[in-house]
């Protein structure tokens, strides 16, 4: 019968230098400069994303509602749209047309000016089209440059 040891002898076994590769030293951490350097990289990447996503969705003054879109023709159509600026404040609203495949057949933008006291302006503005559209749209509103 063989006898089998469970215990480990207290020295460690001696191998040649350079034999068996590199060993590691007991006890030694893994640097957290990689995973910090990760963490500030994925924080600016997600910031500037939420920056860009705040100035192309999300400011609550300039807000714009189309109310209809008619005289529909192969070369014009006129667009009424409310829009909601600060008080007495103007905007600059980007209007697109289409046509029924989803073409675009018409891009402008104009500005929108409140009068003092006003918060909601009414507009109706006439694009020139390159063909007959289907739908008119406001992309979006943003303040003057």
């Amino acid at each position: 019968m063989s006898e089998t040891h469970t215990t480990v002898a207290p020295e460690a076994p001696v191998f040649p230098a350079g034999r068996y590769g590199r060993r590691r030293e007991p006890g030694r951490r893994r640097s957290k400069v990689p995973a910090i350097a990760a963490l500030v990289v994925l924080l600016a990447a997600l910031s500037v994303i939420s920056v860009r996503l705040y100035r192309q969705y999300g400011d609550p003054n300039y807000d714009a509602q189309v109310i209809t879109y008619t005289d529909i023709t192969d070369n014009q159509l006129r667009l009424d749209f409310r829009v909601t600026v600060p008080s007495g404040g103007s905007a600059v609203c980007l209007l697109r047309a289409r046509d029924r495949a989803g073409n675009e057949v018409a891009r402008e933008q104009t500005t929108v000016t409140a009068a003092p006291g006003q918060r909601h302006v009414t507009v109706q503005h006439r694009m020139t089209t390159t063909g007959r559209a289907f739908i008119g749209e406001v992309l979006r509103c943003r303040p003057p440059a």
